[in-house]
């Protein structure tokens, strides 16, 4: 993985239902969940961070996906504080938002554009 490369140490999920049992496995904290809008097997990537926060408040959550944010808030209201980096990127580009991610403080705003 991408991430890896950076030197991040990385837990990976498939899917929603994944990530939810890989979290509940992993007692360490975790830092940035990094996750995608539109997921299969019927959890959003906005529910899966709903979910998660709610067990690791201290985690940031940066979104991706290849739809606008404007049209994914006309789908999903995405809260005001959100991080999210829109496909297609670059690896450079994941790194640097990953990081001005963990760099912010929790609930910071990152770019949306």
């Amino acid at each position: 993985m991408t991430l890896k490369h950076f030197g991040y140490h990385v837990l990976e999920a498939g899917s929603g239902r994944q990530a939810l049992k890989v979290v509940e496995e992993h007692p360490e904290p975790i830092d940035l969940l990094l996750t995608d809008m539109v997921m299969p097997e019927g959890i959003s990537g906005k529910d899966l961070a709903d979910m998660l926060r709610d067990a690791r408040p201290d985690m940031r959550v940066l979104f991706t996906s290849g739809y606008s944010v404007e049209l994914l808030n006309r789908n999903i209201a995405l809260p005001e504080d959100v991080w999210f980096l829109p496909k297609p990127f670059t690896t450079h580009k994941l790194a640097h938002m990953v990081r001005e991610c963990l760099n912010a403080p929790v609930g910071g705003r990152g770019d949306v554009s």
